[in-house]
């Protein structure tokens, strides 16, 4: 770890670049030649083949009236101008989520779930709002083995059927967050995205390339292909698009509250819609919610996981996300190695330091494909995944000079003092199922008071189902593709099937809206979208800010990688010029020789793949200053608000 880390732990986490720079960390890592663990003999590379670049603007600016960083300008203006009349973060949290509906219809909406962390600064109490979606009643475990349709495209038809749309818990979450810890009212959350949706907006160049390259998701529905595909042509960047049915069903609910969409018109209209199949599963794929399913959906409040990292008290998301307990285990796992110490061949971008993040990555993934679910229907081995014991186990399988041979699933049971049950297991390697990544979206919001939310929320894979409620103008999740296809329970084994399908069951999730405490004071937020790649942009963005000195803007631009089961291979990125510094040819061809697979020939670029979308907020614990990152993969946008000096009134500031 870098040493000038201590320090800014005791006087808490730096975001301005003119303190990175006095510190020495936007240099500390730049040209210099170390040999590198674990490389066959004669190979020494430079950690990085560029030095820690200057960072944007807006990362030395600083606010103490709050910070909103969101990943469209329009949501993030609804949350800030909350902030401005006087509202808290919770408050700021509602505005942005409805106008993302509008905005970014194909990420997440009304028609989805999520999980929003918050932090309470008065009364010093994080907790999680769990508002996952749920299977209806009548779910089975072997749902999705549909017959008569070929391996390679089940996931496309039931992905695009209404037998995978999940009981929303988007709206209860909002509604329950605003009744208990906001200041604003549901109508007044809701009233500029129904105003924007109805006037309409010019759309940017991310939405309409969602529409261009869409699979087909905006065609196969004509409610769907209406207001994205007007005459058949995709909306372009700059259209202005207009939504005049969901504006109508936003002000419905603004007047009539919850209801109306837990069991009133909305509800039946939903119930509709997902009964709809795609060729040529036909009624095998009809969707299996009933107006009851909608009627008694509840959000549950839990408690997060949380472990020590270098003094840092890493709080992010407990199950059903597979998030908190992944990254947990990551964390734990690299804790033994010196990463951020250049000096020693583990700085920023080094082969030592990927190769080790890329292993702690298969084996905490191979965990989770076994071990990770809902737990109010199956034990989820919590304190035994983060035993420090257990994890040793783990760890000690990481070869600092080859890839490992696909690890499988480790016993966590033995250190897990709350199971009861038979300890033994014989689990093979992860043999199971791992979809498509999802496309979602998370924003942070801290406000004047400290307050924090970090809040990712999704309809799951880009534009959920396809399927718009007709009439109503919101598309519904297909978040059921989650669960595993084919189940795995077997007693024999003692795989405990911890993500098949059940009735009333949350699939799996890899959301990891996280809070970075330094004592009981967070210092840090954020989250990513992205589906199994969630997970590692959390750990990459984690990485930055502790080990590697970043500045929360530098830790966000920096290229990730990826690696998302046992037996997988690299996914990383650097093609875009914001992406600094970049992952070398030498660097890769060295990740290459330690055995690993994904990345091409030796001598290309293999980092080609944008991964995630992270925005995030910094807390300066001495000066109390509040600094943003917004992530330039989407259409990041900060704002932050300073009070008058005049009047102590607030106002609004655009970094």
């Amino acid at each position: 770890m870098n040493p000038v880390i201590p320090a800014l732990m005791r006087r808490g986490l730096r975001g301005s670049l003119a303190a990175l720079a006095a510190a020495g960390l936007c240099t500390a890592f730049a040209h210099e030649t170390v040999p590198t663990p674990g490389l066959p003999p004669g190979i020494t590379l430079p950690p990085t083949s560029e030095a820690v670049p200057p960072a944007p603007a807006w990362d030395g600016q600083a606010y103490r009236g709050g910070v909103v960083s969101v990943s469209h300008p329009l949501a993030a203006k609804a949350g800030a101008d909350v902030l401005a009349r006087g509202g808290n973060a919770i408050d700021a949290a509602a505005a942005i989520q409805f106008m993302l509906n509008v905005v970014e219809p194909q990420f997440s909406g009304i028609g989805g779930g999520g999980f929003m962390m918050v932090h309470l600064a008065r009364h010093k109490r994080s907790f999680a709002i769990d508002a996952r979606e749920k299977a209806p009643a009548a779910a089975t475990p072997a749902q999705f083995l549909l017959s008569g349709v070929a391996p390679a495209q089940l996931f496309g038809v039931a992905s695009t059927s209404g037998l995978s749309v999940g009981v929303p818990g988007t709206l209860a979450a909002v509604d329950l967050a605003l009744r208990r810890w906001g200041t604003t009212r549901l109508a007044d959350a809701i009233a500029p995205a129904a105003a924007v949706a109805e006037n309409g907006f010019a759309i940017n160049r991310f939405l309409a390339a969602n529409i261009a390259n869409d699979g087909g998701r905006t065609s196969f529905q004509p409610e769907t292909a209406a207001v994205f595909r007007p005459g058949g042509v995709p909306l372009a960047t700059g259209a202005v698009l207009k939504q005049p049915d969901l504006a109508r069903t936003l002000r419905l609910i603004a007047s009539q509250g919850p209801g109306v969409f837990y069991g009133g018109e909305i509800g039946q209209a939903i119930v509709a819609a997902q009964q709809r199949s795609r060729s040529p599963v036909a009624a095998e794929g009809a969707g299996r919610m009933t107006l009851q399913d909608l009627k008694d959906y509840r959000v549950v409040i839990r408690e997060p996981v949380q472990v020590d990292y270098r003094g840092w008290k890493v709080t992010s998301m407990s199950p059903p996300s597979s998030g908190g307990l992944t990254v947990g285990q990551m964390l734990l796992m690299l804790q033994g190695f010196p990463i951020g110490d250049a000096a020693r061949g583990y700085g920023f971008g080094s082969p030592a330091t990927l190769h080790a993040m890329t292993e702690a990555m298969r084996l905490a993934f191979a965990d989770r494909a076994v071990w990770m679910g809902d737990e109010d229907f199956v034990h989820v081995p919590k304190a035994g995944l983060l035993n420090p014991d257990y994890v040793a186990t783990r760890a000690a399988l990481i070869n600092t000079s080859a890839r490992m041979a696909t690890p499988a699933a480790g016993n966590p049971l033995p250190y897990d003092a709350s199971f009861s049950g038979n300890k033994a297991t014989r689990l093979a390697a992860d043999e199971t199922d791992e979809h498509r990544p999802s496309h979602t979206t998370h924003y942070t919001v801290v406000d004047k008071w400290g307050n924090v939310v970090s809040y990712t929320t999704t309809i799951e894979a880009t534009w959920g189902t396809g399927i718009t409620v007709p009439g109503y103008g919101f598309l519904l999740n297909n978040e059921l593709t989650d669960f595993n296809f084919t189940p795995t329970a077997n007693a024999a084994t003692g795989n405990p099937g911890a993500n098949d399908v059940a009735p009333g069951k949350r699939p799996r999730s890899s959301m990891a809206p996280t809070i970075v405490f330094r004592g009981d004071k967070p210092v840090m937020a954020y989250g990513s979208p992205g589906g199994a790649t969630i997970i590692n942009s959390v750990l990459n963005v984690t990485l930055n800010l502790i080990d590697h000195g970043m500045s929360i803007q530098q830790a966000i631009n920096a290229p990730r990688l990826s690696v998302t089961s046992a037996a997988g291979g690299i996914s990383c990125e650097g093609v875009e010029a914001f992406m600094q510094p970049r992952f070398s040819i030498a660097t890769q061809d060295a990740l290459r020789a330690l055995g690993h697979t994904g990345l091409g020939a030796p001598g290309s670029n293999g980092c080609l793949n944008p991964i995630g979308s992270v925005q995030g907020i910094v807390i300066d614990l001495e000066s109390g200053r509040q600094y943003g990152g917004a992530d330039l993969r989407r259409e990041g946008t900060v704002i932050g608000l300073k009070p008058r000096k005049a009047d102590g009134a607030k106002g609004s500031e655009d970094d």
